[in-house]
């Protein structure tokens, strides 16, 4: 990737890393395990961002 990125594409490219998190431990707790994986993970191998 280019070493200069326009302003945009470095939020959106930051939006998605803090989306890129795991289900908090307080949320499992206090769901008693129901939700213990994120629909929406992303593994920057595997899968791309959406342009």
């Amino acid at each position: 990737m280019a070493r200069y990125k326009p302003v945009a594409k470095k939020m959106r490219l930051m939006r998605a890393v803090k989306q890129n998190r795991r289900v908090p431990t307080w949320v499992m707790l206090r769901t008693s395990r129901r939700f213990l994986r994120h629909p929406k993970r992303r593994n920057w191998r595997r899968s791309r961002l959406q342009k």
